[in-house]
């Protein structure tokens, strides 16, 4: 099979379909885009969400705290705990898994989050550095925010820009980057895995009006449409100029086949809204770049020049990960 996640398809017909729904505390329950589940167990609602990081090489600290925090906030919740599993190959040293608990603290201190728990592990099944890391998270007082939610003229706002997460692997992954990028500009591509954590602006689209919310990860911009329409019933028109690429991902992107709306994604949070202006300069007031990208209408999801956006495969970063 080919390396990277289940097509949607294999997904829902290996995995999902299989999965009872045996518990009335378990509300939200888990569907193609939906990346988190909600458990009913007080006055408000547990939500979880799990991820691993596997292609990343360099900053996978950083990417295992933020990534999984993402999820939560997508769903309007606070984080406040992380699990995390590392799976680490024979060859790795004390030194490096000193320096990568180092650094997942002070991401989860940034992220005010504890880490409370997990498993740590040598084992031959990985040739390199693998996490696996589980975040518990509180809902937001206006309730949790189902990426099922958007309606019928909803605008699509992206926030920051397509491919931050995966332009820093790039930057790791290609031999002669110095070929492609300045010492500025490589620098500026590995600075985006700081950039990488949502929480900030899905807390604040929580509490002011989202509909729906889904973190772009593997599938990119586009993927991340198709999930949110999948996932709520409603068609998408998106205005493919509108996506913001920055110039140093643009620029790899170009020198290694790669379509940057098809590139992870993590950092940039897709939602939806009533009030696209009124959403847009909000995030802006506390910081955070966004724009409106399109509209919540008819059915599919197509670019504004009648391009149909086909389903997520697998992810572009696979062009130069092995």
């Amino acid at each position: 099979m080919r390396v990277g996640k289940l097509t949607n398809e294999q997904l829902d017909r290996l995995i999902l379909s299989k999965i009872k729904h045996n518990r009335s505390e378990v509300v939200m329950a888990p569907g193609i885009g939906v990346d988190c589940t909600a458990v009913d167990i007080g006055d408000r609602l547990t939500i979880l969400s799990c991820d691993p990081i596997t292609a990343a090489q360099t900053r996978i600290g950083a990417l295992s705290v933020n990534v999984c925090c993402n999820d939560a906030a997508a769903s309007g919740a606070e984080p406040i705990g992380l699990m995390v599993t590392f799976l680490l190959p024979p060859s790795v040293t004390e030194e490096e898994i000193s320096d990568l608990m180092d650094e997942l603290i002070e991401a989860a201190d940034n992220a005010n989050v504890d880490v409370i728990g997990g498993h740590t592990e040598i084992t031959n099944a990985v040739n390199r550095i693998v996490t696996c890391t589980t975040v518990i998270a509180r809902e937001g007082k206006n309730g949790a925010v189902s990426p099922r939610g958007m309606r019928e003229g909803d605008y699509l706002i992206m926030t920051k820009h397509a491919g931050l997460e995966g332009a820093n692997i790039i930057a790791d992954c290609v031999e002669d980057i110095h070929n492609i990028l300045t010492d500025d500009e490589i620098a500026c591509a590995h600075a985006f895995a700081a950039r990488t954590n949502v929480v900030k602006e899905g807390l604040y689209a929580a509490d002011n009006g989202a509909t729906a919310m889904h973190d772009a990860t593997e599938g990119g911009i586009l993927g991340a449409s198709w999930e949110l329409s999948d996932a709520s019933g409603v068609g998408l028109v998106i205005d493919k100029g509108a996506i913001t690429v920055h110039p140093v991902t643009a620029k790899l992107c170009a020198a290694t086949g790669i379509d940057p709306l098809r590139l992870i994604s993590s950092g940039c949070m897709l939602i939806t809204c009533p009030n696209g202006e009124e959403m847009v300069e909000g995030l802006r007031s506390i910081g955070i770049e966004a724009k409106i990208i399109g509209r919540a209408q008819g059915e599919g999801v197509r670019l504004t020049d009648g391009t149909i956006v086909e389903p997520p495969d697998a992810d572009e970063i696979y062009k130069v990960v092995k």
